[in-house]
């Protein structure tokens, strides 16, 4: 009976560590959705104007840019967007799979990924509607270092949970060696 409730012990101190694919967490956030280490924030510009607002996020690879209607926070969907930086412009790619719009240009990314404000120029289309938004995008440490710190604690929940196994087991050999001594 002891090894059961050891058991479920355990299983119950892993199981937060290991949620599954897919999985959300109290605010809806996709709980195996790539996270950054403590302290390290992901890029991000804010900025709204009447009829719309946009969120937009620096990863390594791409500034995801989501955009709804102020009033309804209906998501715009299949619009125009081009973004601009000093002299550098770029159009963002729709994704109608995650409802965002992605901006990949090299030569956009390699200059809004240095340290330090960039303000950046939104102009939507989104049907008979255009807008024009504005929003200064903090880039606060260089986006290798974040990754970098990513990769390590990518491990943290195998990690635990090998270590929470390899005790489980080690409780179960002794309990066993107990009965034995004992003759039970």
């Amino acid at each position: 009976m002891k090894i059961l409730t050891l058991f479920f012990a355990a299983m119950l101190a892993m199981s937060p560590a290991l949620a599954g694919p897919g999985a959300h967490g109290p605010n809806g956030e996709h709980l195996d959705a790539p996270t950054v280490a403590a302290g390290a924030v992901l890029p991000r510009v804010e900025t709204f104007t009447e009829a719309f607002e946009l969120v937009g996020q620096l990863t390594k690879g791409e500034l995801s840019i989501m955009i709804d209607r102020f009033d309804t926070n209906e998501p715009v969907l299949n619009g125009v967007l081009e973004v601009q930086y000093k002299n550098l412009k770029a159009k963002a790619t729709f994704h109608a799979d995650m409802g965002d719009y992605a901006v990949d240009d090299p030569a956009m990314l390699a200059a809004i990924s240095k340290p330090g404000a960039h303000p950046l120029l939104f102009t939507l289309v989104a049907g008979e509607e255009s807008d024009l938004l504005a929003g200064t995008l903090q880039v606060t440490q260089a986006l290798d270092e974040l990754d970098h710190d990513h990769e390590h604690s990518a491990w943290s929940p195998w990690l635990l949970a090998a270590v929470a196994a390899i005790v489980l087991v080690a409780a179960a050999f002794v309990v066993r060696r107990m009965r034995q001594r004992k003759g039970v």
